[in-house]
């Protein structure tokens, strides 16, 4: 080992100069490092360094020579670094004393002869210690006196980088923070939407105090509920409510007092914490947000990320930030405010105009495009309850209304499905999800969304104490195109817009009183008549009422009837390929698992037997480490064999799947199907499609006046186009819960399940179908439309 040698004092005089060169700690260690390894060759150097005197740790900043340290930082209480923190003097281990553990913050695979530690300490303060280790022969304590003095000369070097650093960290971090306070008076100044505003307070509050998590809570009613929130923080949800004596946010919202709690056992945290497996609070610091001289909501501030509970310096940053919001939340109220006028003025004009006439046309169009000034919708309508149907009678921007139009009828569909509820309904799309609980909801706004364009749709009933009058609807291509401003003022428009639409419409009806006069000149005109002449039609009239109430006829309901397969399958491939063999022809009858067509596979056979071999390669190989007592290696080879195996399985199912079976028992229905060969499929294309034609259904559409009279099991018959002579009998299966728009009318259809053996019934025949409902009365055989109808009408006039 090398000891002092001439020129030492010189070299030490050169590390002194080197050292003054730089500024920071790292190069400083690093030219210890090296130096302390040209005195000890063959030896591995580590500079530790310890940064912070109150959480001490172990930080590795330089190494030098044949080795490398496992972690960047190592605790500062383990191992042989331990026995340095402890003594602070140079100690000297042998590696026979010695386990691995003791070292285990070293990355070496050699065999240590000895480890040495030099302490760097300045005025009794432990700075650091330069790591030794020989690997070849023992280190003496002579041959560590050169280091030592090299020591002498790092320690001083090392405090005052460290102070230097600490220093100028610390400027850093003030300019830092005025950044940060400036950053975010322009983010909050940046917008006036309170909700932007409020998810932006959330957010810069968790970056700028550098914690786990930010509540903003906001005034409600008679406490407070919790509307944004940012970071992780389980013990509390959107939408959670306090009042007084329910939380530490609640108590602020009476009190008006900051907390700062920085005891993981006081009571309020241990209250929140109940039932918290992971994310439990340890410290919490809340402030009131003020708006001027009033409460409007409170700010909570959840565990800082570094593990250290909030002290005096937290509290002053966040009072200071809060200030910021409370200015940014005093312009967002005015603009709130300013909105809150034009939305009444706007109500105020709207309500004039519909009150102020008995047009229901005028009436209509004040109630579809007035609120436009306020509220930003891209297109309102209105349907009206008429004669037990609803149909739409006013759209932004039409001054007519052609119930042929694809987007009318799209719209029509779903405000009679929304009809269905007693309550507003909100339906909103962002991104690709739309938020409802059901999912036939979600399918069917994600359709209607994808062909109008539409992002969120609003509908409310009009309704009051004598019952439905029709429903309003709003549409946007913004989600959030309705506050709470809003769904106010619509609210009270609804309201409004049914009594002045209930006036309207009985106005319009009123002059059909005019009907009953000619009933009137009639009676006149009979009692006119001699005694004899009344008698006898006053017979007839009594034999016509005795038949038409006790005569019995067969009562039928009848419409248009289509044919339409039992079941039928598509029959697609799952991954991409080239039909290589066509095994039928259109018409051809199959089973189930029937091999239809073949793609090409020799791809498919090569994936197959690679795996095969590696298979039997890794096995081979296992069987060799195993035969040589090699475990290891048997344990890696035994891991791939079994990847190999269930490789092989993936590909023979692969390869079986270039097969295209028939999924049913059925006729081929796909024409010129011989001609796809050749053809590359992909997955989704379809290549043939399977008909069980063994059964057919017949689907019979129903007035909708008319579907009270069917039920499951009654008999029917079909007469269809193609064969005029012939008439097909069958039973209904089942009545469609769901009306459909057929012309100017709503339909039901009844399903007709019909006997199809010799195949004569083929899918797409139309014709015309009757279903016997049972025997009735020939008056109401007769005269049951109009009676409806009639009673229609008095039940819209009179509405009992």
């Amino acid at each position: 080992m090398a000891t002092h040698r001439p020129g030492f004092a010189s070299a030490i005089t050169e590390l002194a100069s080197a050292l003054l060169a730089y500024g920071e700690v790292s190069p400083r260690a690093r030219l210890a490092a090296d130096h302390v390894a040209q005195l000890l060759p063959g030896c591995g150097i580590v500079v530790y360094v310890i940064e912070d005197q109150n959480h001490p740790t172990w930080k590795s900043k330089a190494a030098a020579g044949d080795v490398a340290t496992g972690l960047m930082e190592a605790d500062f209480q383990a191992g042989t670094l331990a026995a340095v923190a402890d003594i602070k003097e140079t100690l000297l281990f042998s590696g026979n004393d010695l386990t691995r553990e003791d070292y285990g913050h070293l990355d070496i695979r050699r065999t240590v002869a000895s480890i040495a530690y030099i302490p760097l300490i300045v005025d009794g303060v432990l700075y650091g210690a330069i790591e030794v280790i020989s690997y070849d022969q023992p280190l003496t304590k002579g041959s560590l006196a050169a280091a030592e003095d090299v020591a002498q000369v790092v320690s001083p070097a090392i405090a005052s980088a460290l102070a230097y650093e600490g220093e100028r960290n610390s400027s850093l971090q003030s300019i830092s923070r005025v950044t940060q306070m400036y950053d975010l008076e322009k983010v909050f100044n940046s917008s006036l939407e309170l909700n932007d505003l409020l998810a932006a307070i959330a957010s810069k509050f968790q970056e700028v105090m550098n914690v786990q998590a930010v509540n903003v809570w906001m005034v409600d009613a008679d406490g407070i509920r919790l509307t944004n929130q940012a970071g992780y923080d389980p013990s509390v949800h959107l939408e959670d409510f306090q009042k007084v004596g329910e939380g530490i946010a609640g108590d602020i919202s009476d009190n008006g007092e900051m907390v700062i709690i920085d005891d993981p056992e006081d009571q309020r945290l241990k209250k929140r914490n109940k039932d918290l497996q992971q994310g439990a609070i340890f410290s919490l610091l809340a402030s009131p947000l003020m708006e001027r001289e009033n409460l409007v909501g409170v700010v909570e501030v959840i565990n800082r990320i570094d593990g250290l509970p909030f002290d005096e310096d937290d509290h002053f940053l966040l009072t200071n930030v809060c200030e910021t919001a409370n200015n940014a939340l005093h312009n967002a109220s005015l603009l709130l405010t300013e909105r809150k006028l034009e939305i009444l003025e706007t109500l105020v004009k709207v309500s004039t105009e519909i009150t102020s006439t008995l047009d229901l046309d005028r009436v209509l169009q004040a109630i579809v495009n007035g609120p436009g000034a306020v509220i930003p919708y891209e297109r309102a309508a209105i349907a009206l309850e008429q004669r037990g149907r609803l149909q739409i009678r006013a759209i932004t921007g039409k001054p007519r209304i052609n119930p042929q139009d694809p987007d009318v009828a799209r719209l029509g569909d779903l405000l009679v499905w929304a009809s269905l509820s007693n309550d507003p309904i909100f339906i909103a799309q962002h991104g690709e999800e739309v938020k409802n609980d059901r999912e036939e909801t979600r399918a069917k706004f994600h359709k209607y969304f994808a062909d109008t364009g539409m992002r969120a749709f609003y509908a409310i009933p009009l309704a009051d104490e004598e019952g439905r009058v029709g429903i309003l609807s709003f549409e946007s291509g913004d989600p959030d195109f309705l506050g709470p401003a809003h769904l106010e003022m619509i609210k009270v428009l609804a309201g409004q817009a049914t009594v002045a639409l209930r006036n309207a419409s009985l106005y319009r009806e009123v002059p059909f009183i005019s009907l009953l006069e000619p009933v009137l000149q009639k009676k006149r005109q009979f009692l006119a008549l001699e005694k004899r002449r009344r008698a006898t039609l006053i017979s007839a009239i009594a034999a016509a009422l005795i038949f038409l109430a006790v005569f019995p006829l067969p009562l039928r309901v009848a419409g248009n009837a289509s044919v339409g397969s039992v079941h039928s399958a598509h029959v697609q491939p799952e991954f991409d390929g080239i039909v290589q063999r066509v095994a039928v022809r259109e018409g051809d009858l199959v089973k189930a698992g029937t091999v239809l067509a073949t793609l090409a596979d020799w791809e498919y056979r090569s994936q197959l037997v690679a795996a095969q071999v590696k298979y039997q390669t890794a096995l081979s190989e296992m069987n060799r480490s195993l035969a040589t007592n090699d475990s290891t290696e048997a344990g890696i080879q035994r891991i791939q064999a079994d990847y190999w195996a269930a490789e092989v399985g993936r590909a023979k199912e692969r390869l079986d799947k270039t097969q295209l079976r028939s999924p049913i028992d059925g006729m081929v229905a796909t024409p010129h199907i011989e001609n796809l060969v050749g053809r590359t499929l992909k997955p989704g294309d379809t290549f043939a499609e399977i008909v069980d034609t063994s059964r057919a259904t017949v689907d019979v559409a129903i007035d909708q006046s008319d579907v009270s009279l069917l039920r499951a099991g009654e008999n029917a018959s079909v007469k269809l186009e193609g064969f005029p002579t012939r008439t097909f009998r069958g039973q209904v299966v089942v009545v469609s819960p769901k009306g459909q728009v057929e012309g100017d009318d709503r339909v039901f259809y009844a399903r007709v399940g019909v006997t199809n053996l010799d195949g004569a019934m083929r899918p797409g025949m139309q014709g015309r179908g009757k279903i016997f409902t049972g025997w009735s009365p020939a008056g109401k055989v007769i005269f049951r439309r109009p009676a409806m109808w009639v009673w229609t009408k008095l039940w819209s006039w009179v509405g009992w």
